[in-house]
């Protein structure tokens, strides 16, 4: 039986973990990752989870990889500058797997809020041949943390758990198995000395083979998956991930019937089957994500590869700010544009400023008060 409970992103980050069987956890703090390890050492002696803040990013991964050669489910967190840090042994590391699970939660800032650039996760882990996974929300960032664990330890690699500022922090009620973190029951067998774990040439020769493997299997694997998903029957196919696509979702209300969605839940590897099964269905395709133009030359490699007669617009051909945090109208104003391309006569409309009605009806009720709000118009 499951329990619903109000959390930040990043907290629900650290509840799937724990649930997922995480033994050491690691970190260096940085906005907007933080929440997330701070979470987990607050119920570390009763859970029996080793958590620590570490020197730097680079040491972090180093402590968590050693815990994951010794056959411990680990996780490591950083925000998105600190994964340069990080690098050197994680390019490495992807050649020698691990034995027993190793996530990296690393939190992206479109903006930026609070980071020097605006680098993006999903292109590194692609350049690293690292799977990535980009939650929606955190009812999916719990879902996804736990199914990171699972592919990592099904699959022997290291998982990339992407998120942006807005997952991180946005709050939502998420379904969990137990409202309050239990006891980790997880074996650890232990560091076995093996040629396997010192990277040198040859052994490099001897992965790269199974390491390409990999990703075909997990592209095949993340095309089955629920969280990449088809919804609508329009003849304009709209691609999204991230938030983008809750964005997209709260964008197109009222104009549902002109829209096909298909929403990227994994984003690397491509899960190439799901996509050309939804592009196959349409002719204008509009691609909506922050940062980089990932989702877009994926899909105008696919689209190439396969022959497809689908128009891209995107942020390449000037549709959608190549840079910056996206909102929902945004989004309107983009896809508009799109619309009008294309010579439609239909255009989405803004609706009235949001109101943080979730804000005050929780406030309301933790206050145990009864009354009457009239909440106005949309």
């Amino acid at each position: 039986m499951t329990e619903k409970k109000l959390l930040m992103g990043n907290e629900a980050i650290a509840f799937g973990a724990i649930e997922a069987g995480v033994q050491v956890v690691t970190g260096y703090p940085g906005t907007p990752s933080t929440e997330a390890l701070e979470t987990i050492a607050r119920h570390a002696e009763k859970c029996g989870v080793y958590a620590e803040w570490s020197s730097n990013e680079k040491v972090a991964l180093e402590t968590a990889a050693g815990a994951a050669y010794s056959g411990a489910k680990a996780l490591v967190t950083m925000k998105q500058v600190g994964l340069n840090v990080a690098s050197d042994p994680l390019m490495s590391l992807t050649y020698i797997g691990v034995k027993g699970a190793l996530v990296l939660l690393v939190a992206d800032d479109p903006g930026p809020h609070s980071s020097q650039t605006e680098q993006d996760t999903r292109s590194f882990g692609h350049f690293a041949n690292i799977p990535v996974l980009d939650p929606a929300s955190p009812q999916e960032a719990y879902e996804l943390t736990k199914l990171a664990f699972e592919i990592s330890h099904q699959f022997e690699v290291p998982v990339i758990l992407r998120t942006t500022t807005r997952v991180s922090h946005s709050s939502g009620d998420v379904e969990l198995l137990n409202s309050e973190p239990s006891p980790v029951e997880a074996f650890c067998e232990g560091f076995t000395k093996d040629r396997r774990w010192t990277i040198f040439p040859r052994l490099t020769a001897e992965r790269h083979p199974w390491l390409e493997n990999v990703q075909v299997q997990l592209s095949d694997l993340f095309s089955e998956l629920k969280y990449n998903s088809v919804s609508g029957s329009g003849k304009i196919g709209i691609m999204a991930s991230g938030v983008s696509a809750l964005y997209v979702k709260e964008a197109v209300k009222g104009f549902e019937e002109l829209f096909t969605l298909f929403r990227v839940g994994t984003v690397y590897p491509f899960p190439e089957k799901a996509a050309l099964s939804f592009l196959k269905g349409i002719e204008k395709l509009i691609v909506v994500e922050e940062l980089d133009p990932y989702l877009e030359e994926q899909a105008l490699q696919l689209i190439g590869r396969a022959h497809l007669p689908a128009d891209v617009y995107g942020k390449k051909n000037g549709f959608f700010p190549v840079s910056g945090e996206y909102n929902v109208d945004i989004i309107i104003d983009c896809i508009n544009k799109v619309l009008a391309e294309l010579g439609e006569t239909s255009r989405l409309s803004h609706s009235a400023p949001a109101i943080p009605r979730s804000c005050l009806l929780y406030t309301s009720d933790a206050a145990d008060e009864r009354s009457s709000v009239d909440l106005g118009g949309r």
